[in-house]
């Protein structure tokens, strides 16, 4: 295991040499094994504050449609989120909201609803707000057929006015064993521009132990298709601490990745978790990496990709320098949600299909998580709506202050002080004082102008957004979340 901090750059400039809040805005990172094995604990990964473990069946379909009609004075741009929960076999490292089967007459009726569930959504929109982002997620969106997809996008073209090509965000999560050549030209004739890849680790073994066989051809045939018929922008999804990863195995992975060169990577930790998740009951524990092999095969991978040039965006994602999300966090627009990074920090979100999450104006709300129960809201007419929360001004303020750090690695008082109208030093007394052991170690600096995180804090930003969670304190600590690395 390599002993000595890394930089995805020569040398690193110090904290303390600028202010604070600016010195967020270097792109460099270092990864301290000392420091990350130090902090390593349970966190949120803060895809909202408060987090949806404070989602409460007070905020049920009657207000939701409330506040959805009350936002159209805003005029404000809309984003789209699809669940489609199907999947031909099972991933046992898999913690998503999915259905495993082999029958595809299943899709239809579940379109069928979430037609419904379109109407019944776009009633309470103006037709003059345009859909400026769309994702389809799941499960495994490719699982419907070409004539079911293609009737999807018709049906929300109906639904919603969705923005041109040039200006649209459509970003779609890929299957390789479920994506050919085919599928990938009608996906961009139908209106997708941006696709993430699924890959986890290339090695045959690892791909047995989990039950994902899946070649590196199929994927790289979808990865140059996706190009051929003019993608925006591609991204690929691996995970470390799948059972027989080594560093070196995981290398030959990483630098097949490296060597046709996506726009975007996503490297998630996996968390084995068998009492909640149950296909993760099939793997074997005993072939797990113990902690100290994970983290040195985090180590080598970050070592590897800053030097082929991707900059650490922040929690699991690097990009290109000119990607547009390294572009976004240089210039402060950088947004976080429930799918990720993103770069349209002012969209509504609208969540369709069961469990899927929508935020809009200053709530969150969660679809029915059963299919049997979104299935009877629909057929009863009902908003399937069942749970979610609406904001305070406190929840606000802290949303604020944790989704600055967590984009943009830093935070300058100033701002949130004219926003929030309040004295930071003040409102973020008890938050400021925990950060002073985290400052000692150089994980970030505070000044009279802000706070900001250091290239070594950046791996443990988790950590340091924690500080500023007022339901951890309630809860006596992060209990029930993974692990931050």
């Amino acid at each position: 295991m390599l002993d000595d901090p890394i930089s995805s750059a020569a040398g690193s400039q110090a904290i303390g040499s600028e202010p604070a809040a600016d010195a967020g805005r270097d792109q460099h990172t270092v990864f301290d094994l000392d420091l990350i094995k130090r902090y390593d604990q349970s966190g949120p990964r803060y895809t909202s504050y408060p987090t949806a473990v404070e989602f409460d069946p007070a905020f049920d379909a009657a207000r939701y449609a409330e506040v959805c009609r009350e936002t159209n004075a805003s005029g404000r741009p809309l984003s789209l989120y699809f669940h489609i929960p199907f999947c031909d076999t099972v991933c046992f490292y898999c913690a998503c909201n999915k259905i495993a089967t082999k029958d595809r007459t299943l899709v239809e009726p579940y379109l069928e609803r979430v037609y419904r569930e379109l109407d019944m959504q776009s009633a309470l929109f103006d037709d003059a707000r345009i859909v400026e982002q769309l994702h389809w997620g799941g499960g495994t969106p490719t699982f419907m057929s070409q004539d079911q997809m293609r009737a999807l996008m018709a049906q929300t073209r109906r639904a919603f006015r969705l923005a041109d090509d040039e200006h649209g965000e459509y970003s779609i999560e890929i299957d390789p064993r479920e994506a050919g050549g085919d599928t990938v030209k009608l996906l961009r004739e139908i209106g997708f521009n941006r696709m993430s890849l699924g890959v986890q680790d290339f090695d045959p073994k690892v791909q047995k132990a989990v039950n994902r066989i899946q070649t590196e051809d199929e994927t790289m045939a979808v990865l140059e298709a996706a190009r051929a018929e003019g993608f925006r922008s591609i991204s690929i999804d691996l995970i470390y601490g799948l059972p027989l990863q080594t560093a070196e195995s995981f290398m030959d992975t990483v630098e097949r990745i490296i060597a046709v060169a996506p726009d975007r990577l996503s490297v998630f930790n996996y968390a084995h978790l068998p009492t909640r998740f149950m296909p993760q009951r099939r793997i074997n524990e005993a072939e797990l990496p113990p902690p100290e092999v994970k983290l040195e095969i985090l180590e080598a991978t970050t070592r590897r990709l800053t030097e082929a040039g991707w900059l650490y965006i922040g929690m699991d994602h690097f990009a290109r320098p000119d990607d547009e999300l390294a572009r976004a966090q240089r210039d402060g627009t950088l947004y976080r949600n429930f799918q990720g990074y993103s770069t349209h920090a002012d969209c509504d979100l609208i969540g369709l299909g069961v469990t899927s999450i929508g935020k809009v104006a200053n709530t969150y709300g969660q679809n029915r998580r059963e299919l049997d129960a979104y299935y009877a809201d629909i057929d009863a007419g009902r908003l399937p709506v069942f749970r979610g929360i609406e904001l305070n001004r406190d929840d606000e303020i802290r949303r604020d202050v944790i989704t600055r750090l967590i984009c943009h690695f830093r935070l300058d008082f100033a701002d949130v002080e004219r926003r929030w109208d309040i004295d930071f030093h003040d409102y973020f007394g008890k938050s400021l004082a925990k950060l002073d052991g985290m400052e000692r170690d150089g994980l970030l600096g505070v000044d009279e102008a802000g706070i900001g995180v250091a290239p070594k804090g950046r791996f443990l930003i988790r950590n340091i957004c924690m500080a500023f969670d007022a339901y951890l304190d309630a809860k006596q600590g992060p209990v029930g979340f993974s692990k931050v690395i």
